[in-house]
Parts: structure tokens; C-alpha cells; sequence
């Protein structure tokens, strides 16, 4: 058998192969409710024999959301609508996770095709939180520096909006702490700029993440597994390095995080990407062999040898792919195709196998 198509033990759960659709924001949502796109979107890749399909970056309360358009998981009433996805998806033989995530100082700004930037409040548009009052860019809000009442509520509503995503028939939930978005920011110096025990030192920088990762832990059951989405680095310098990605990987695993999916960029708008194959592996691999944690790969990521060899080499654990489901909703089944694997493909489509 491949590595690709191996399956997963991950506490309850059973990944049938190793590959997991990239949480992708679709813009694509009104209050926060799921939509019809949704249902069909995340249906074609469960479809397509994905082992794992995580929703898009989830709003745990209406200041978190990126966008207006943005999914969320603040009222019990969003559960309807996403309970619908998840049974599809386990119709399929899919494990259902969703991220959840506040976008702090990143939030209230267009969808990407209506051009970014922020959206002012006769547009919708909110006052934006951030560990520091340092806008992303001249187009984006300004915000407002968190204080101790902000900073409980902002751990409350990651706590109350996992309740609701188990609710939801969710097996897997990702704490979004990369992207630039805000557990991000209080990570990195570059963004976080506090001096009370919120700022300063990696140990104090590292604390809202931890506080947000322990409270949710404590209403997990046993059986569901928890990935954090962590930085490899900023791009930037003075930033958050990839020493600090092993440092805090290392405290994840240690306060028992299932999974380390392991992304970078996006804090400020002068990094300095360099854009490859694979170009985020590096620092997943450090991670994995420093670390000793399962952990997962993704970032131009399009073909199934490259996943293969990646496996194979003991870089990563897990492959997520995002633009290459978009262009192939269907990879998994075109994957096993190419690496002579033989699986379960629907029974509908089964004439392409051949």
C-alpha cells in the first residue's frame, strides 16, 4: 500500500488515507449560515475520496469573521445548516473537521474579489481587536488593542463555538493560530506589542493560545482529535522564526494537540515570500523531526508523487492540498489512479477507473 492511501489513527478516529482538503474561505455565507455552495462545494471533495475535509475558517463570533460573508459558529442557530454538510460528508466515508478562527485585526474587509480592504460601518463592516493597535496596512481597519475582559470573551467564544461544532457532527477541530489572523498576531513580535503578561517574552506571547487550546480541550471528548494551525514563519524580519514554530509545536504535543498543521505568511503586508513547490515543507518537516509530532504539509502541493515522496521521506504525516482541489475536486481518485493504488471509489463513478 502507499503512504497516501495508508490510513490515519488519530484518537477516535480513522482517516482512510492521508489526504485533507485545506480549510478555503468562500466568501460565500450571509450571518454566518452555510449555504447551498458549501453543501456542494465540501460535498465534491468528500465525492472525490478525500480522507478529511475541513470547513473553511469559521467565525467564533461576529468580530472574528475575515469578511461580512464569512461562516460562523457563534449561535446555535448556524448548527442546522453544517450539521447538513458534516452527514454528507460521512455518508461519503469522509471525516468532517472545521476550522475555527478570529481574524482580529485582519477582519471587516472585503471579499477578495471585491477588492480586500476594509468595510466601513455603513457597509457592515465592525470595529476590529488586535493584541496591539497596529493596523495590517492603510487599507485595512484600525484596531483596537484587547483588553482583559476582551481576551477572556475571545477564549469563551473558541470554548462555546467548539460545543457548537460538535453539535454539529464535526470529529475534527482545527484552532486556527497562522495566517496572520489573531492568535497569530499574539504570537509574533512584529504584530504584538503589549507589555502586561499578554506580550514580551515568547512565554507570554504563546499564553492566549494556550489558554484558548487548554479551554477547548476541556469540552472536547476523548475520542475527537485537535489540530492547531501554527506559523513557520513570518517572512519577515524580527518576526516569529521557525525556532519558535518547534518551540511552541513542542509545547502543543507536550499539552497533548493531536496534529501540527504547519503554514506560514500572512501577519504583515512587506514579507518576503520565496513561492516553490512545496515551499511551506521545510518547516513542517522541522517540526515533525524535532518535535516528534504528527504533523501536516501543505502549500503547492499538485501531484500525487510529490505527496507520495513526501510521506514517504518522513516529512509529514498528513498532505493538504487547497488550490489543486479546486482545479481537481476529484484528486484522491485521480491520485490512487496514478500510483496504482486500488480504493473505494463511488459507486457511480465507478466506470472511471478503468
Amino acid at each position: 500500500m502507499t503512504r497516501l492511501f495508508s490510513p490515519l489513527r488519530l484518537k477516535g478516529i480513522t482517516l482512510k488515507n492521508r489526504i485533507v482538503v485545506s480549510p478555503m474561505c468562500q466568501y460565500s455565507a450571509t450571518d454566518g449560515f452555510a449555504a447551498d455552495w458549501h453543501l456542494v462545494h465540501l460535498g465534491g471533495f468528500a465525492i472525490g475520496g478525500a480522507g478529511l475535509v475541513m470547513v473553511e475558517a469559521t467565525g467564533v463570533s461576529p468580530e472574528a469573521r475575515i469578511s461580512p460573508q464569512d461562516l460562523g459558529l457563534w449561535k446555535d442557530e448556524h448548527i442546522e445548516k453544517l450539521s447538513r454538510i458534516t452527514a454528507f460528508l460521512k455518508q461519503q466515508g469522509s471525516v468532517a473537521g472545521i476550522q475555527l478562527a478570529h481574524a482580529g485585526r485582519k477582519a471587516s474587509t472585503h471579499a477578495p474579489w471585491k477588492g480586500r480592504g476594509r468595510v466601513e460601518p455603513e457597509e457592515g463592516g465592525w470595529q476590529v481587536l488586535a493584541p496591539s493597535a497596529l493596523a495590517y496596512s492603510e487599507d485595512y481597519p484600525q484596531p483596537v488593542a484587547l483588553d482583559a475582559a476582551g481576551i477572556e470573551k475571545v477564549i469563551s467564544d473558541f470554548e462555546q463555538a467548539t460545543l457548537r461544532a460538535l453539535k454539529a457532527g464535526f470529529e475534527v477541530i482545527e484552532i486556527h493560530a497562522s495566517h496572520g489572523y489573531l492568535l497569530h498576531q499574539f504570537l509574533s513580535p512584529l504584530t504584538n506589542q503589549r507589555s502586561d503578561g499578554y506580550g514580551g517574552s515568547f512565554d507570554n506571547r504563546v499564553r492566549l493560545l494556550l489558554e484558548v487550546t487548554g479551554r477547548v480541550q476541556n469540552v472536547l471528548p476523548a475520542g475527537i482529535p485537535l489540530f492547531v494551525r501554527i506559523p513557520g514563519t513570518d517572512w519577515a524580519e524580527g518576526g516569529w522564526t521557525p525556532d519558535d514554530a518547534v518551540a511552541l509545536a513542542r509545547i502543543l504535543k507536550e499539552r497533548g494537540v493531536d496534529v501540527m498543521d504547519v503554514t506560514s505568511g500572512g501577519l504583515v503586508s512587506h514579507q518576503k515570500i520565496s513561492v516553490g513547490p512545496a515551499y511551506q515543507l521545510p518547516f513542517a518537516s522541522r517540526v515533525k523531526r524535532e518535535t516528534g509530532a504528527v504533523t501536516s504539509a501543505v502549500g503547492l502541493i499538485t501531484n500525487a508523487i510529490q505527496a507520495e515522496s513526501i510521506l514517504v521521506n518522513g516529512d509529514a504525516d498528513l498532505i493538504l492540498l487547497a488550490r489543486e482541489f479546486l482545479r481537481d475536486p476529484h484528486f484522491p481518485l485521480r491520485a490512487a489512479h496514478e500510483l496504482k493504488e486500488t480504493i473505494d471509489w463511488p459507486v457511480q463513478y465507478d466506470r472511471a477507473q478503468w
